[in-house]
């Protein structure tokens, strides 16, 4: 007797094809596959069956319309070039792995317009939706706060904001950086900006401007958190005849001192640079860069303890701001005459 279960391998085995082979409806199908306990575990055996000797995948969007769940989760960040980033994002995707939720990835334009709108295309096709180091205007967030699906800001701190919200210290690490600085004689700097749409930017600037009281004199020139753009604002930033550059991030200190080299300033004889972040390339420079260890693994455990708290409905208080630590390496050393 032929397999009736058996379907010629052109046609695409869909749930009604199931249905058919099983002898039931497609509703029962959908029951079964989405784990429902309506149906009685001798028929649910005999479609899983079936559905096994079909090969049959249902659709994960399908069963998310099921179970009200489609187990995705959207992460929405400025630059996938930057390690940073995919280290966090790493350490949030070990969680949801282990909650059953799969990760999907975006980044944007750099413009606080297009993030918003990438994070308004996200919400309808994921369950929950983090926005790492976020540009929206506050009036954006206010308005994504309002929808059903859980936002996190991750790596940002907007009181007036009412989405639950994780960051690293940025002000503090920065204002010891300065201090390490002004004990080795330093006394001009030029900060190298990020971004100015970035929370972390306006915090390291922050602390900049206080180490004034540091006797610490700061200018700061334009950038944009990238190689190319350290690279690129040395020769404004030397101009100001600082000691020291201190750069947004680590990636912005690689660019520069490349720069550096090929004016033949030695780093750092004839001027210091800092980072920010410690991403693996900083600890494998010549000469080893000063930076601030921003705890990666602990900011993306946070986020996502504080994401499974929002998709179960928990009450959660935002944690405090995760302390970082300078660590110091052979980029700084006095100042130069």
């Amino acid at each position: 007797m032929a397999d009736q279960t058996r379907v010629p391998a052109s046609r695409r085995v869909t749930i009604n094809t199931v249905a058919k082979a099983a002898g039931v409806s497609i509703a029962t199908v959908s029951r079964v596959m989405s784990g429902s306990s309506s149906v009685t575990p001798d028929l649910a055996a005999r479609v899983h069956k079936v559905a096994d000797e079909l090969s049959y995948r249902p659709s994960t969007a399908a069963r998310g319309l099921v179970l009200g769940s489609l187990r995705n989760m959207g992460v929405i960040l400025p630059d996938l070039a930057n390690a940073y980033f995919f280290d966090v994002v790493k350490q949030m995707h070990h969680g949801a792995t282990a909650d059953g939720y799969r990760m999907l990835v975006a980044d944007y334009s750099g413009d606080a317009a297009d993030e918003l709108a990438t994070a308004l295309d996200l919400l309808g096709q994921v369950d929950g939706l983090v926005l790492l180091s976020s540009r929206i205007p506050t009036s954006g967030l206010k308005d994504l706060a309002k929808q059903s699906t859980p936002v996190l800001l991750v790596n940002r701190v907007e009181l007036e904001v009412d989405l639950p919200m994780v960051a690293v210290d940025n002000f503090t690490p920065m204002m010891q950086l300065c201090g390490h600085l002004a004990k080795l004689g330093h006394r001009r700097i030029v900060y190298v900006k990020g971004s100015d749409l970035a929370w972390q930017n306006r915090e390291r600037w922050r602390a900049i401007e206080m180490a004034k009281v540091l006797g610490i004199e700061a200018t700061a020139v334009p950038s944009d958190g990238t190689i190319e753009g350290g690279y690129d604002v040395v020769e404004e930033a030397l101009t100001h005849e600082p000691t020291a550059l201190v750069c947004f991030n680590d990636l912005t200190a690689l660019g520069v001192i490349s720069k550096l080299r090929e004016r033949g300033l030695r780093v750092p004889e004839d001027i210091s640079v800092t980072g920010f972040d410690d991403i693996d390339m900083a600890r494998h420079l010549a000469p080893r860069l000063t930076t601030v260890v921003s705890p990666k693994i602990d900011l993306g455990d946070q986020a996502w303890s504080l994401m499974r708290a929002a998709l179960n409905n928990e009450t959660t208080t935002s944690p405090p701001l995760i302390p970082a630590d300078v660590v110091i390496r052979e980029s700084t050393g006095p100042a130069s005459s």
